[in-house]
């Protein structure tokens, strides 16, 4: 067996804006924060709901009775966050806390904005800090700030209202962007993949169970359930045992001429007992097919296959790759 490779890591990151229609209950939660105005649903037994929900969540029964509650709270619960990160609601450290809101009989989660974890605690008041732009979204929450009656005129409120719900312009959706940073490290076996593949070889690893060839190796047999360390030298040219025609221009490919419509694939490398994925160019689409034999297309950089393009061979017998479909 080579020598274990140089642990790599690359940062990675997932993100995509995720749009939703709100119902009729959010809908005036949200357009009533842009009015500077907190909204709850009351339940059949008489517990207010903050944030409000559509649906009881004990009986499951349609709830549409909507109350204002107050601006005050009181924090339930508190996590210091010592380093804020990208696009978090402030920028230097906070403390993430749970706040029930006078009058309510649930708590909202928030941020609160404090000096220091040692001017937080469970049970101490405090009150909204809007923002100046109100767009119809929690963020129009800016934050929470501590709130300190005694220095208010008269008593915060307790007592809830009911509220008609009726605006002017209701937010209808929402546009919510999500985002994931992680760093990612392959492992063992899938460090040695890409390391051989940077030589211009592919390699997947053996197990010592079945004898099946996993490419790109996974460090382990899926189906013996053990270890894998013999690594094996595969293709370079296989068999395309399955594929789909691509007809829409997704985002990451958006900087690569990679004019659609385009073929993505199913190949089975020679020598191997597991089909990767792979682009299929310099044939037209409609005559990518099953059991054409294609090889690899390296990238400028030599790095990894560009994509696979065909032989030239006579198309492989269906016998020699089902298994592999």
């Amino acid at each position: 067996m080579p020598p274990a490779p140089h642990a790599l890591t690359a940062p990675l990151v997932v993100e995509f804006p995720f749009t939703r229609s709100l119902g009729p209950v959010q809908s005036d939660f949200l357009t009533g924060l842009r009015q500077r105005t907190v909204l709850g649903v009351r339940t059949s037994d008489g517990k207010v709901l903050v944030p409000p929900v559509e649906y009881d969540p004990v009986t499951a029964e349609e709830i549409r009775d909507l109350v204002e509650v107050a601006t005050t709270g009181t924090v339930t619960t508190w996590a210091w966050n010592p380093g804020p990160r990208r696009d978090q609601p402030l920028a230097t450290p906070f403390a993430w806390v749970l706040v029930r809101l006078d009058g309510a009989d649930t708590s909202l989660l928030h941020v609160l904005d404090a000096p220091g974890p040692e001017d937080v605690r469970s049970g101490m008041r405090v009150r909204i800090r809007w923002a100046e732009e109100r767009t119809g979204a929690i963020t129009d929450i800016a934050c929470f700030e501590p709130y300190d009656a005694d220095l208010d005129e008269g008593k915060p409120a307790t007592d809830v209202t009911r509220h008609s719900g009726e605006f002017a312009d209701a937010v209808t959706g929402i546009v919510a962007p999500a985002r994931l940073d992680y760093t990612y490290s392959p492992g063992r076996a899938q460090a040695g993949y890409i390391h051989a593949l940077s030589e211009r070889r592919t390699v997947g690893e053996r197990c010592p169970s079945c004898r099946k060839v996993y490419v790109p190796p996974r460090g382990a047999c899926p189906t013996c359930g053990v270890a894998t360390d013999e690594q094996v030298e595969v293709g370079p040219r296989g068999t395309v045992t399955t594929y789909c025609i691509v007809n829409i221009k997704a985002a990451h490919t958006a900087n690569l001429d990679i004019e659609v419509p385009y073929v993505y694939a199913h190949i089975a490398l020679d020598g191997a007992d597991l089909a990767l994925h792979g682009r299929i160019g310099g044939i037209p689409y409609d005559q990518v097919r099953l059991g054409l034999r294609v090889e690899p297309v390296w990238s400028e950089d030599g790095r990894h296959p560009d994509h696979y393009r065909p032989t030239g061979e006579p198309d492989a017998e269906y016998d020699t790759y089902k298994e592999l479909l």
